[in-house]
C-alpha cells in the first residue's frame, strides 16, 4: 500500500512541478497567486488498497493505526508516563515500554479542566467548549500522528502543532486540530500534542515554599512539549517523517506556547521553523507573581510547607475544583535553567535566533470576545473615547477610512485588537529581525467568513481552519472562496515546513519582516503583501499606547 500511495504522489508532484516552472512565466506572474496542483481528494487509502490498519514500531514498542481515507493516522500514542502521584509536578517521565501492538485508534485522555468558559470584554458569557473527547485525568501526556506513509526513509516534513485554549484549556484531540488534510495536502507527518495544564503544568511549588525538589513545577506543562518533540525526533522516522524538518506551530494559547518554546533551552534544536498565529507571548509569569498563584490554590487545598507532600496525594478532582474556587492565573513561570528568562522581553530569546518564524493575527481578533453585535455608531464612539482619552470621534473616523462598510461591532473588534494582540505580534516579530540571525515573516488574516451572518468577521481562530486546510469547517464550508484561502495558507505551511520561507505562489514575493519597511502579507480575496497597512491607524496606537492592553 506504501508503495502505491507514494507511485501516486511522485506523479502528482511532477505535475506540479510542471505547472509551478509555468506559473515562473511573465504572463503567469501577473495573475493572482494560486495554490499549488495537488491530488483530487476522496482517493481510497493506498490508491484503491483494501489495507485498513498498519502497524509500525516505536522505541516503547509497536503501534497500530488506520486508514483515514489516504492518510494513516495513529492517536493517543504515550510520549510521557502518567503524571499523577509521585510524578505529579514533577519534569514528564519516558512512557513505559509495552509488549504486543498498541491499537491507537482512539484519543487519549486531556489534562483535567472545566469547561472552557469564554468571556467578552464586558463579562458576558459567550460559549462553554469541551475537550475531553476521550475523557480526563492524569494519563495525559500522549499525541496523535496522521502521515501518507510509514515508509521509513520516506523524510516526509514534520508539523507539530500545540493546542489552544491559552495554557488552562485544550487538547489536541479537538476537532479543529485534526490533521488528516493538512497531511494529505502538505504530504506531510502532522502531530497534535496533549499535555499538563493551569495547576497541573504550571504551580509555582518553589515560590511558595517548596523543596527544591519541585523546582520545575511552574514549567511543567511547558517541559511536556519538550518531551513530545524528543518523542519526534527519536520516533518520527517509524512514521515517515524528518526529525531533521520539524515545524512548531499553534494558535492563541498555542501561539503563546509556541513563543515559550523559542525561550526554552531544552528545546533548542528539536525543531526548526515556528509559527505564531494571534497568540504572541512577550512576556510570561515572574516567580513572585507564580508564587502567590501557587500560595491561593494551596490555601485553598489545606497544604502548607510542613505538608507539602500531600499535595502528591489529594485527588485530580479536588484540585481542579480548588483551582476553579481561587480563580488565579496559572502559565509558565521563568527563572529557571528549562526558561529563564522571558520569550521576547526585552529581546528576541538567544535559544532560537537560528529559527525562522512565522508571526500573524486576524483583523478582528478580538471579534470571538464580545457579544454586542447590535452595536451602533454612536455607541462605537462612545467606546473609541473610553479607550482612547476622549479622542473617540477622531478615532472611529481613521478606521472609517480603512473600512467605511464595517459594521460598528466590525470596527470595535479591530480597535481591542489593534490596541492589544496586534501590538505584541509587531513586537515580536521586530525584536526578531532586529537579532539579525534568522528572519521573521509577517501575515494578517483579513478574509471575512459568511457563517454566522457574516458577524464575526475575520475572527479569532478563523486562520487555524486555514493552516489545517480545513476547508469544510463552520467557516469555510460551502464557500468557493474559503476553499481558495485555505489552499492558500496551506502551501504557506507547506512551504514553510520544508525550506523556512513560507513563499508559494504570492505575488509579489512575501519578504521578511522589520520595522522598518514593515512587510505584512494580508490574506484576502486579494492576497497580497503591503508595507506597513493601516500605517495611520498603527501610528496612532503606538502613539497613544492604552495602560493595559485589551484582548485579542
Amino acid at each position: 500500500m506504501t508503495q502505491d500511495l507514494n507511485s501516486n504522489r511522485r506523479a502528482i508532484l511532477a505535475a506540479g512541478a510542471a505547472l509551478a516552472a509555468a506559473a515562473a512565466s511573465p504572463k503567469a506572474q501577473a495573475q493572482a497567486p494560486q495554490p499549488p496542483a495537488r491530488p483530487p481528494a476522496g482517493l481510497a487509502a493506498g490508491g484503491g488498497s483494501s489495507k485498513i490498519f498498519q502497524t509500525t514500531e516505536i522505541a516503547s514498542g509497536r503501534v497500530q493505526g488506520i486508514a483515514n481515507g489516504p492518510v494513516w493516522e495513529f492517536k493517543g500514542i504515550p510520549y510521557g508516563a502518567p503524571t499523577g502521584g509521585k510524578n505529579r509536578f514533577m519534569p514528564p517521565k519516558r512512557p513505559a515500554p509495552w509488549a504486543g501492538v498498541r491499537e491507537c485508534f482512539g484519543f487519549g485522555q486531556c489534562c483535567p479542566q472545566t469547561q472552557a468558559d469564554i468571556r467578552g470584554e464586558y463579562g458576558q458569557l459567550i460559549m462553554w467548549d469541551r475537550h475531553d473527547l476521550a475523557g480526563m485525568g492524569e494519563d495525559c501526556l500522549n499525541l496523535n500522528v496522521w502521515t501518507p506513509t510509514t515508509e521509513k526513509g520516506a523524510k516526509k516534513p514534520v508539523f507539530v502543532c500545540f493546542h489552544g485554549g491559552g495554557f488552562a484549556t485544550g487538547s489536541g484531540n479537538a476537532p479543529g486540530f485534526d490533521g488528516k488534510n493538512l497531511a494529505y495536502y502538505a504530504d506531510a507527518v502532522v502531530v497534535t500534542v496533549t499535555h499538563r495544564l493551569a495547576a497541573y503544568g504550571y504551580l509555582d511549588l518553589v515560590g511558595a515554599g517548596a523543596p527544591a525538589d519541585f523546582k520545575y513545577a511552574g514549567v511543567t506543562g511547558m517541559l511536556d512539549l519538550v518531551a513530545s518533540l524528543q518523542w519526534v525526533k527519536e520516533n518520527i522516522g517509524a512514521f515517515g517523517g524528518d526529525p531533521g524538518k520539524v515545524m512548531i506551530f499553534g494558535q492563541s494559547g498555542g501561539g503563546a506556547k509556541t513563543s515559550t518554546m523559542l525561550a526554552m533551552p531544552p528545546g533548542k534544536g528539536l525543531f526548526h521553523r515556528a509559527a505564531v498565529q494571534s497568540g504572541s507571548a512577550l512576556r510570561l509569569m515572574t516567580p513572585e507573581a507564580g508564587g502567590a498563584a501557587a500560595d491561593k490554590l494551596l490555601k485553598e487545598l489545606g497544604v502548607g510547607k510542613a505538608n507539602m507532600g500531600e499535595l502528591q496525594k489529594v485527588s485530580w478532582q479536588r484540585i481542579l475544583e480548588a483551582q476553579t474556587v481561587v480563580g488565579a492565573n496559572f502559565a509558565p513561570v521563568i527563572g529557571t535553567d528549562a526558561l529563564p528568562h522571558h520569550p521576547f522581553d526585552p529581546a528576541a530569546p538567544p535559544e532560537s535566533a537560528d529559527v525562522p518564524i512565522i508571526v500573524s493575527t486576524t483583523l478582528e481578533d478580538a471579534a470571538l470576545g464580545l457579544t454586542n453585535f447590535d452595536l451602533t455608531e454612536t455607541q462605537l464612539t462612545a467606546i473609541a473615547d473610553q479607550r482612547s482619552g476622549g479622542h473617540g470621534h477622531d478615532l472611529v473616523a481613521l478606521y472609517r477610512k480603512y473600512d467605511p462598510e464595517a459594521s460598528p461591532f466590525l470596527i470595535q473588534a479591530q480597535m481591542l485588537t489593534d490596541a492589544g494582540g496586534r501590538r505584541s505580534a509587531y513586537a515580536l516579530a521586530g525584536r526578531k529581525a532586529a537579532q539579525g540571525a534568522a528572519p521573521a515573516y509577517v501575515y494578517q488574516w483579513n478574509w471575512r467568513t459568511a457563517a454566522y451572518d457574516g458577524k464575526f468577521g475575520a475572527v479569532h481562530g478563523i486562520d487555524v481552519s486555514g493552516s489545517f486546510h480545513s476547508y469544510r469547517d463552520g467557516f469555510f464550508a460551502g464557500s468557493t472562496q474559503g476553499k481558495a484561502m485555505a489552499d492558500r495558507l496551506a502551501s504557506t505551511w507547506a512551504a514553510f515546513v520544508r525550506t523556512g520561507d513560507p513563499n508559494n505562489g504570492h505575488i509579489p514575493p512575501w519578504k521578511p519582516y522589520d520595522d522598518a519597511g514593515r512587510a505584512v502579507m494580508l490574506f484576502d480575496n486579494d492576497t497580497r503583501q503591503e508595507m506597513n497597512p493601516r500605517a495611520e491607524i498603527r501610528a496612532w496606537w503606538d502613539a497613544n499606547p492604552p495602560a493595559a492592553g485589551p484582548r485579542g
